[in-house]
């Protein structure tokens, strides 16, 4: 089985290319998505991307619209389950598009769990993803550590509480899913801690479901956006992120949100474990 290794500032993930849609990354609840993203017996990896044609039956029975977008980004968080959205991974999954010759240089369509997402990209440089708009829930509270966080829950295709805080950022704990109100996150929630607005940055933390604290991660960059200029009185503006892995600019205009920075593919190989890793 071939591979691509790619990230978006550190927000790491391995790339199949499955234009029919064959392999099954389902078998065994999800075992070889596990096994691919292990850090000592795979590839290692935040996530899988599978890279499949919009008009193959495994495309359409995940409900997507097919009408706009030739390929699917069927994405995988690394402990197998399923996930709407991911804008770093869109913007890996564009990459490889245009490495591999499957797309031309320019804006293009990519069908996901959440809806079509347009990206704009080239052979290098920067890549930009339309994320559609980013919508501002209730306030709620994460508990990390038995410290109460006060958060917003924002609909980015995808669940998020952000909580912006003057707590320094390196005093939480996010290799453990911090608690959450359940009745309003039913499936799990990504949960951002991340420092009030200040000339136009901001500096985020990321506790992503199914994969525990990553480098990076594009939605809930949109979030912690989005959450930050809610918090100094603000509905639009452009928000500089740093992540750990890298710095991401956020632009929200009120109808919708852009994602832009970097993403690289890093290595290609096949995949021949004869023996699936167990979580």
């Amino acid at each position: 089985m071939e591979f691509v290794k790619g990230h978006g500032t550190e927000n790491d993930f391995v790339v199949l290319p499955d234009p029919d849609g064959e392999i099954e990354l389902d078998a065994q609840d999800g075992a070889l998505v596990r096994a691919l993203c292990h850090r000592r017996r795979g590839i290692g990896a935040d996530g899988v991307l599978r890279v499949v044609r919009t008009d193959t039956p495994v495309a359409l029975a995940a409900g997507i619209d097919a009408s706009e977008a030739t390929w699917f980004m069927d994405y995988r968080n690394g402990d197998g389950s399923l996930a709407e959205m991911c804008g770093n991974g869109v913007r890996v999954f564009a990459r490889h598009l245009v490495t591999a010759g499957l797309v031309a240089p320019g804006t293009h369509p990519v069908a996901t769990r959440a809806g079509t997402r347009w990206v704009t990209v080239d052979h290098t440089g920067p890549v930009t993803v339309d994320m559609g708009p980013a919508v501002l829930g209730p306030g709620s509270a994460a508990l990390d550590d038995g410290v109460e966080l006060e958060g917003v829950a924002v609909d980015v295709g995808n669940p998020h509480l952000a909580c912006v805080t003057t707590r320094p950022l390196d005093a939480f704990d996010l290799a453990r899913p911090p608690a959450y109100d359940a009745s309003l996150f039913p499936h799990g929630v990504n949960v951002e801690v991340l420092t009030p607005l200040h000339d136009g940055a901001v500096t985020l933390r990321v506790h992503e479901r199914g994969s525990g604290e990553t480098r990076s991660c594009g939605t809930g960059t949109v979030a912690g956006a989005v959450a930050a200029l809610a918090a100094a009185g603000r509905g639009t503006g452009a928000v500089t992120v740093h992540t750990p892995g890298g710095t991401l600019v956020v632009g929200v205009d009120g109808a919708t949100t852009t994602l832009t920075g970097a993403a690289e593919l890093v290595a290609r190989g096949t995949w021949g474990a004869p023996v699936l890793a167990t979580p």
